[in-house]
Parts: structure tokens; C-alpha cells; sequence
């Protein structure tokens, strides 16, 4: 429940939405109220405020028996005119016999001058200004876009900014040019780290730096994916965070954003881990919900619910939160669950798309809180909702549109979640035109580029992996390393008697079998736009240990395929979490990679 402050017109839809705001357990605590300077007044024709009915607002603060706040309108338009349709056509919406629709539609139309006020001048004559005569009406010429950058440097909020910290900052980059990742995180922090506000600012600097060298600000931020070490801090990490990120400097919307908690103590890092996906144009379309609804939870903090750029739907984490009360649906997991797949497709229906059909990757984040009958009833849930989806669509307008194969699913084990939720969903979507696969490269083919480490592909490589293609140009892939895939991959167990000697030949076979997805799909390296790399912290698996690892393997990897450049910043995430797996009743690998690559 929520206390609110109602902003009523004295109409029937402030009314109405009072009713509803009460129904849903929110309690009125005031009204407000915009009112004409001259209270006898009726329709102030205000422009941008409805004033019809004004004087019943005190009436309705004396019902409800709570305070009433108003304030005087004051000001006037620029031009104080009026839309005369000359010639206009109805077209039929709905041919509801109680309550029909039309849509008004415009064909020829003019301006004309609206009665002035007497206390503003006495002059009342009526002038009609012919549309394209008037000096208000401009025809832009030139790029929208260049118009925006040159109105709004990029750089000038940035020019000053610099680390100060006796923390070891260190980062990641992908390769790609014009959108990439950059990864920043405190290591060897568990011991000097002060406090969350502390590391988060240290990290989110070291990123603004980086996106300045770039010639780039926060506004060219796609997603930002937000890592902290103790979910009872998301308050604090939220008021650090928008010291940073705010609407004023991401003119076309703040980034969607996901907010996990990991055991980043227990990996050696600092309290702060963050990943952000950038882009060097300013194309991308967001969604922000920020009021309360009936058909999608307002953002929770600020981001935005999704972020559309080149046909890719990047979507925020969703809670199982029932949107007009904002509280965690009851009922158990499975409910909360189906409560967050609901959301997701509402946001999705915003985008013309559905989670059933369109669909790249789902990430699905659990709570340690779930028991293991709760992550078979979650498992479940999963194939049942999305079969429902599908059938509303197929009995619906869209039962022609083509759909993409299944999508990666992946489930990740985490201490805890905002709201101490139970799941959160992070899809990932494909809204495009093309989804058609065009063959690529044979598996002869494959085996003729191929001989890196022993490794040779055999049939049971498919069982560790998933893949969506769409169109040949965006690939989504998972794979899931296992205690049975380390087995079959150490058949020298003279050389992998150790774990950290496990670890690396998991490792080689990971960047492996990556290779072959790439090269079976004519991607290279350097169309990755993700890579992240999630492992189950341990005493033996630190993050600096899988670092070494991991960078010692990509080094080999180039030394002998020429196909990424060696010496070169890493450009991998090393996730730590709590356990990870295709299915959430087996959430037990050792490894897990995920990859999101794409052309341009």
C-alpha cells in the first residue's frame, strides 16, 4: 500500500481514477488542484489543464475529509489560436451498438485566432491564419539527430571527472566498434572495500571516464546490468546511482536495467559490479513506466522498463509484482512467476512482440530462497505459460506471424532479488522482419578450421548447448559445463587431477565450442556484444583464479586460430553466483557462458 496525492480536475476520469487507486489499497492522503487565476471562471481554455468544474474540487476535499492543494494557473500561449478542420472524414473504429468509435481524420485544415480575454486586451476581432502563411509554422531542414548533438555536447559534464580510490579497479571491453559492453569491478576489494556507496562510485566514474574517451555519455547507455553485494542496500545503491545516471542527462530515456544480489564478497571483489551495454548512435527507443497502472509495474528505480535499438528489445528485469498494487503477487512461486511472465508480455505487446514468439534469450534469475519443489514447480510454469501466450496469439489478429525457434533459456541461482522476490525474468527480443536462418558453414567445413586443443566435434557437444540464430545476423548462445562434460573432456586424467587443471580444459572447450557457433554462423570475435562468464564462487574457483584462466586461454586461443587479436584487454565477464543451468531443477554447473553476438 502506498500514500498518494490525488490530482483532480473536478471531471470524471480524475474521479475514477481516485476509485480505482483506493480499490487497489493505496490510501488518498491530499488532493490537488490547478485552478483559474478568476475563480468565476469556468473553462480557462488553459491549454494544457481541464478547468471545467473547478469550483466542486473544494467539495470533494470536504467529503473526503483530507487536505486540498491549488494553485493558481498563470501564463498564456504563445499564440492563442485554435484547429479548424475544413474538411475532414470519420472512419469507424468500432461499431459497438451501445457505444461506437470513430477516428477523426484530418484532410484540410487552417488556424484561427481565439477570443482574447478582456483583462488581457480588448482587442476580440477574429484573424484566420491560413496554414503555411503563419510565421509560427517552420519546415525543418537537415538531420534531427545533428540538429540534438549540436544543442548538447557530449563531453562537457565529463571534463573534470577522475578516480580517486586505493582500490584496484579493473575492466573488461568487447571488441565491436560501434556498440559494445564495458564491464567494471573492484578487485581484491572484500578486505579494503568501505561501503556500497563508496565502491559504486568508483565504479561508475571509471565507466563515465571510459564512455567519455569514446567520445560518448551516459545517454548512449543501451542497458546496465547492476550487481551488489547485499540486496538490503538497493536503496542506497539507487541514490548513488542517479548521482550518475538521470533523465536530464539521457535525453532519450535513462537505460533499462537489471539489479541482482551476488556473492561478490565471497569472489574477492568489491561491493559494486556493473556492466553496461553501449551504442555510439542515438536510435534506441524506451519505454518508462513510471506511474502506477493496471498493465505493467512502474520502474522501481530509475531505468527504464525496455530499451529498443536495431530490432533488439532489451527488457529490464521483471518482478512477479501485480502492477496496480505493486506488491509481490501471493500464492507461492509458480504465481509470482506467471505474475512476471505477465509483465514481460505486456511490455512486449508495447513493441508489437510477444516472449512466445520473438523470444532471443530468456534469463531467468532464482532466489536461494526456493526450495527444490519450488524450482520444479517454476521449471514447469516456464512451458506452461509460454504455451498459453502462443495460443492467445494464434486466436488472435497475429495467428500468421512467424515466430523464432525455441529461445536460450538459462537459469541462474543468486543470494537474492529486489523485494525480495523469489524469480526475476530478463528477456531478451527480436522484433524485426527477417528471422529466416540461412545456411552458413558445414560441419566439414567446420572440422577443416577447427583443431584446437584435441577438441573434434561429436554429437554429445549439442547436449551442452543451446543457440538461437535469427536471420544470420544475431546469435544467442548458452553453454552449460557439467561434472559429466569435465569427465568426457578430461580423458587425460594425468593432466586433470586438479581442479584448477579441470578448470582450464573446461575453459579451452568453452572457447571451442564458442568458436564453432561463430564460425558456423560467419560471426567473428569481434561481433560479440556480451560474453559472460558465470561460475559458482568457491575456494578454488576465485574470480582471479578464472581470470587467469580464461585470459591465459584466449591468448593460446589467438596465438593458434589468428581469428582475435592477442594482448588485448580482456573483453569476457567473469560473473560470480550461486549456481547456473539450463532447467531450474538443475541449476548445477561448474561453468556457464553466455553469449549475445550480432552484425551490423
Amino acid at each position: 500500500m502506498m500514500k498518494v496525492v490525488a490530482l483532480v480536475s473536478g471531471g470524471k476520469d480524475s474521479c475514477y481514477a481516485m476509485m480505482k487507486c483506493q480499490q487497489y489499497g493505496h490510501q488518498i492522503v491530499a488532493l490537488a488542484n490547478v485552478m483559474p487565476i478568476d475563480e468565476a471562471q469556468d473553462e480557462l481554455d488553459s491549454y494544457m489543464y481541464q478547468t471545467v468544474g473547478h469550483q466542486i474540487v473544494v467539495s470533494y476535499a470536504e467529503c473526503m475529509g483530507i487536505p486540498l492543494f491549488r494553485r493558481r494557473i498563470r501564463g498564456t500561449t504563445s499564440q492563442n489560436a485554435r484547429i479548424v478542420l475544413d474538411k475532414y472524414e470519420v472512419i469507424l473504429h468500432s461499431s459497438d451498438q451501445i457505444a461506437p468509435v470513430g477516428v477523426l481524420h484530418p484532410l484540410e485544415y487552417h488556424l484561427e485566432k481565439k477570443l482574447v480575454p478582456l483583462s488581457e486586451t480588448d482587442n476580440d476581432k477574429i484573424n484566420e491564419v491560413p496554414v503555411g502563411e503563419s510565421n509560427l509554422v517552420h519546415e525543418v531542414v537537415g538531420d534531427f539527430q545533428d540538429i540534438l548533438e549540436a544543442a548538447s555536447p557530449k563531453n562537457v559534464m565529463m571534463s573534470n571527472i577522475g578516480v580517486e580510490t586505493k582500490q584496484e579497479i579493473h575492466i573488461s571491453k568487447s571488441k565491436k566498434k560501434n556498440t559494445f559492453s564495458i564491464t567494471c569491478w573492484l578487485q581484491d576489494a572484500s578486505k579494503t572495500s568501505v561501503d556500497l556507496r563508496e565502491d559504486l562510485r568508483v565504479v561508475l566514474t571509471k565507466i563515465q571516464l571510459l564512455l567519455s574517451e569514446n567520445n560518448l555519455c551516459w545517454e548512449n547507455v543501451l542497458y546496465i546490468h547492476l550487481y551488489i553485494a547485499d540486496m538490503n542496500e538497493f536503496a542506497l545503491a539507487n541514490d548513488e546511482y542517479v548521482k550518475f545516471i538521470t533523465q536530464e542527462k539521457c535525453r532519450f530515456g535513462v537505460p533499462s536495467r537489471s539489479t541482482i544480489e551476488l556473492p561478490l564478497l565471497q569472489a574477492g571483489l568489491g561491493r559494486a559490479y556493473v556492466e553496461v551495454l553501449v551504442s555510439d548512435d542515438n536510435t534506441k527507443n524506451v519505454l518508462h513506466v513510471q506511474s502506477i497502472s493496471e498493465w505493467a509495474p512502474s520502474c522501481i528505480g530509475p531505468y527504464s522498463q525496455a530499451t529498443l535499438h536495431k530490432d533488439v528489445l532489451q527488457m529490464a528485469g521483471q518482478l512477479g509484482l501485480d502492477p496496480p498494487t505493486m506488491l509481490l503477487s501471493v500464492g507461492g512461486p509458480t504465481l509470482e512467476f506467471q505474475q512476471a511472465l505477465d509483465n514481460s508480455e505486456a511490455v512486449a505487446k508495447c513493441f508489437n512482440c510477444s516472449i512466445s514468439t520473438n523470444a532471443i534469450c530468456l534469463v531467468i534469475y532464482c532466489s536461494a530462497s526456493l526450495s527444490s519443489s519450488d524450482r520444479v514447480s517454476v521449471n514447469n510454469q516456464m512451458d506452461v505459460c509460454l504455451a498459453q501466450m502462443k495460443l492467445r496469439l494464434n486466436n488472435g489478429s497475429k495467428s500468421n506471424t512467424p515466430g523464432l525457434s525455441d529461445p536460450v533459456m538459462l537459469y541462474i541461482l543468486v543470494p537474492d532479488l529486489p523485494k525480495r522476490a523469489l524469480v526475476e525474468v530478463k528477456p531478451l527480443l527480436y522484433n524485426g522482419e527477417d528471422m529466416e536462418i540461412p545456411t552458413r558453414v558445414t560441419k566439414q567445413d567446420l572440422c577443416a578450421k577447427q583443431a584446437y586443443w584435441g577438441f573434434e566435434h561429436e554429437s554429445w557437444h549439442n547436449g551442452c548447448l543451446q543457440k538461437c540464430i535469427v536471420g544470420g545476423r544475431i546469435c544467442a548462445a548458452v553453454i552449460s559445463i557439467t561434472q559429466e562434460i569435465v569427465a568426457k573432456i578430461c580423458y587425460n586424467e594425468s593432466e586433470c587431477k586438479a581442479n584448477i587443471q579441470k578448470l582450464a580444459r573446461a575453459a579451452e572447450f568453452c572457447i571451442y565450442l564458442l568458436d564453432e557457433v561463430l564460425l558456423e554462423n560467419d560471426l567473428s570475435w569481434e561481433d560479440i556484444l556480451n560474453l559472460r562468464i558465470y561460475f559458482s564462487t568457491s575456494p578454488e574457483t576465485s574470480h582471479g583464479v578464472l581470470s587467469t584462466i580464461f585470459t591465459n586461454t584466449f591468448a593460446e586461443f589467438a596465438e593458434m586460430s589468428k581469428r582475435i587479436d592477442k594482448d588485448t584487454e580482456p573483453f569476457f565477464t567473469l560473473v560470480p553466483i550461486l549456481g547456473a543451468g539450463a532447467s531450474a531443477t538443475s541449476m548445477d554447473n561448474i561453468l556457464t557462458c553466455e553469449l549475445f553476438a550480432r552484425k551490423f
